[in-house]
């Protein structure tokens, strides 16, 4: 009699968790989610452990989170875990004022955001070598492409040294210091 179970968002074999109202601005985090993007999570979860960024902290629980959600309730491996998405998000800003000079005021925007963390599990299988596959023959033994020869000096610097007018230039030089 109650209300209709939503569909699922995500595919099976993934699983998410979001942090919302995180007190930083919305470009800094994403300076954060940007070291997990694609990464397994035992990696991820060293990364942000180490990280110098204040809003890490935050960050790793939100993936804790999300392989909480992945091991509990959708039955998934969390070794096999890898972070398919790390998307940050715009919340709310409060909106203060900064006393200024004559009875004016700056603005100040503090802001907020969220992230939203997706895992999902791939299984790294050993790639496998079909001989048959790989055919041998031209197609696969590509020759280097051929270097350019070397740029020769330009011949006309050359002509101009040699011109009449700085000819011209020495030997008048020379009479003047002949008269002199």
């Amino acid at each position: 009699m109650g209300k209709e179970t939503r569909a699922r968002v995500l595919q099976d074999h993934q699983a998410m968790a979001v942090a919302r109202n995180i007190r930083v601005s919305p470009r800094k985090l994403n300076l954060v989610a940007q070291q997990i993007r694609g990464k397994k999570v035992d990696r991820a979860l060293n990364e942000l452990t180490f990280s110098q960024k204040r809003i890490a902290g935050v960050v790793k629980k939100a993936l804790q989170s999300a392989i909480a959600n992945a091991e509990n309730n959708h039955d998934l491996d969390v070794d096999d875990l890898v972070v398919r998405e790390a998307s940050v998000g715009k919340n709310l800003v409060m909106k203060r004022f900064h006393a200024r000079a004559r009875g004016n005021a700056g603005g100040i925007e503090k802001f907020f955001s969220q992230i939203t963390i997706v895992v999902e599990e791939k299984r790294e299988e050993a790639p496998k070598e079909d001989k048959a596959a790989a055919p041998k023959g031209k197609a696969s033994a590509k020759k280097p492409a051929a270097k350019k020869p070397a740029a020769k000096a330009k011949p006309a610097m050359r002509a101009r040294r040699n011109t009449a007018s700085c000819c011209r230039k020495t030997s008048r030089s020379a009479s003047i210091s002949a008269t002199s």
